[in-house]
């Protein structure tokens, strides 16, 4: 139990490989792991409280203001997860392109300009033009994944990515605190009017997500070996380093630009022993690393490098039923996430009138904070099923159980649409269990499926829940104020879905690493 706390400071042990750590020292920024970790769930935290700091304001200060309908609220609810969907996308190819930490900067910077531009807004056309620009923020989760996948083993990869995905989601919660509160104290503290006060809001997470993307760029490293570009190079230097030669590391320019044999080729192999002998020199005794077999070593060189897939490469990836299977979970969990927090507030306002709109969203922020523990928690426990029994089923199972009893919870919101805010609350503190865990289940899973190509499974399946989020937020467009119906449908889905792809195997037949 000591050396577990210890860890949460202490430096690491590492994969002599790829440098992974095998421990994540939360509690010690100085540590490029712990430092890495920091920014991952911090700047996707502050990513999401943009991305949603309009749902808390909407139900009423800006609907009056601008004079909008209920249709047209739903409308740039809709608008603004469609633009994730693509940024998601495009977010995970870039990843394996230019590497996680510039693609996550590209994202804040990219989504803070329209955020500052938030007080612009006069009319229903202007909100669905900012929201959707915005929406570029969203997409900041891709690599936020990605970037811890690449700092954290697979025995802690799932706490990893759930921490980070959990603490930053836990945004969605923190702006139903903190926009009202920016807005309250502007109004009543400084004298400024509803209507130039919310649009004074916006400048708060604008600062933030500037300072964030700066920092992130000046004091974080690309991967734990050093550049991204230089990733594949850093491996062969760490195998030639502990005695272990003549294998073939993917994107490995020595292999992949010379012809065998060649004199530039062997001359490229001596610079990697040189530099292998030097790292060597410099390592010592290897203190922090873990004691690796050599057939492990090369699987992990062979198969868990990233590379940058051709277009016909990223399509056969694309569409393996592993990648479709992942997709089709986190379409029903994270959609239903996105879909329910554009609404929760207005939902708890309509069954609970004298909540207000502060009260009403507060209680709706509950949802998206309990990102903080539940998602986390299916975190860790995936890792221990996995560490017990040795399979990726294991953590493929519980994914499943956790979705089918999500749908359960939401089933029953839906038929009961209670009037009694123990029996809400309750449901949907009980919902958001199941569903956030399946959302760090979901991402402790990922790492596994074609590692060589994390960024395209991670993009394809953050995707996935932006579209379920898209057309769950659509269901509920058209259902006006039945919110409830809205509910039992999405679980309904929910059960469906995970049921349709409980059959498929997590790792794909002959995959090399991730096991």
């Amino acid at each position: 139990m000591g050396s577990r706390i210890q860890s949460l400071w202490q430096a690491p042990e590492i994969n002599p490989v790829n440098g992974k750590a095998r421990s994540i020292p939360i509690l010690n920024p100085l540590n490029k792991y712990g430092r890495v970790f920091f920014f991952s769930w911090w700047g996707f935290m502050i990513a999401f409280w943009s991305w949603y700091a309009f749902p808390p304001l909407l139900p009423l200060t800006i609907k009056k203001d601008l004079h909008l309908s209920q249709s047209e609220i739903a409308n740039s609810n809709i608008i603004a997860l469609i633009a994730t969907l693509l940024v998601r996308l495009i977010a995970g190819t870039a990843c394996d392109h230019f590497g996680p930490r510039h693609t996550f900067v590209a994202c804040l910077l990219l989504g803070a300009l329209p955020t500052a531009l938030a007080g612009t807004i006069h009319n229903a056309a202007g909100l669905y033009v900012i929201r959707f620009f915005i929406g570029i923020l969203g997409g900041s989760f891709i690599p936020c994944q990605v970037w811890s996948t690449g700092f954290f083993d697979k025995n802690v990869v799932g706490s990893s990515n759930a921490l980070t995905a959990g603490w930053g989601n836990a945004g969605g919660g923190i702006t139903y605190f903190v926009m009202p509160a920016i807005f309250d104290s502007l109004v009543h503290q400084r004298g400024l009017s509803a209507h130039i006060s919310w649009r004074v809001a916006f400048i708060v997470p604008f600062i933030l997500i500037t300072i964030t993307a700066i920092a992130m760029l000046i004091l974080c490293p690309d991967t734990p070996t050093g550049k991204w570009s230089e990733r594949s190079i850093a491996v062969q230097q760490n195998l030639h380093a502990h005695g272990v030669g003549a294998v073939t590391v993917p994107d490995l320019i020595t292999d992949s630009h010379h012809p065998h044999g060649s004199s530039s080729h062997v001359a490229g192999t001596k610079k990697i022993d040189d530099e292998a002998d030097i790292a060597k020199a410099n390592l010592g005794s290897f203190n922090h690393e873990i004691v690796m077999g050599e057939q492990e070593m090369i699987a992990i060189a062979q198969g868990e490098i990233v590379v940058k897939p051709s277009f016909k490469e990223a399509m056969n990836v694309v569409f393996t039923p592993q990648t479709l299977m992942i997709a089709g979970s986190y379409f029903c969990t994270f959609g239903a996430e996105l879909a329910i927090n554009s609404i929760l507030g207005t939902y708890y306002l309509q069954n609970f009138p004298r909540l207000g709109q502060t009260g009403s969203g507060r209680w709706a922020a509950m949802f998206g904070l309990l990102n903080v523990v539940c998602r986390p928690v299916a975190g860790f426990l995936a890792d221990f099923v996995y560490k017990r029994t040795g399979s990726v089923w294991s953590k493929k199972m519980l994914l499943t159980a956790f979705g089918i009893i999500t749908g359960a919870f939401q089933i029953a919101i839906g038929i009961l649409d209670s009037r009694s805010r123990s029996i809400m609350f309750g449901l949907v503190a009980g919902m958001a269990f199941f569903l956030e865990g399946a959302n760090g289940l979901n991402f402790s899973l990922v790492p596994h499926i074609h590692p060589f190509a994390n960024g395209i499974v991670s993009g394809v399946t953050g995707a996935g829940g932006n579209l379920g989020g898209t057309i769950f937020a659509i269901i509920f467009r058209y259902q006006g104020t039945d919110y409830g119906k809205t509910f039992w449908v999405i679980g309904v889905i929910t059960i469906g879905i995970n049921l349709a792809v409980s059959w498929i195997s997590p790792i794909p037949r002959g995959q090399i690493g991730g096991r």
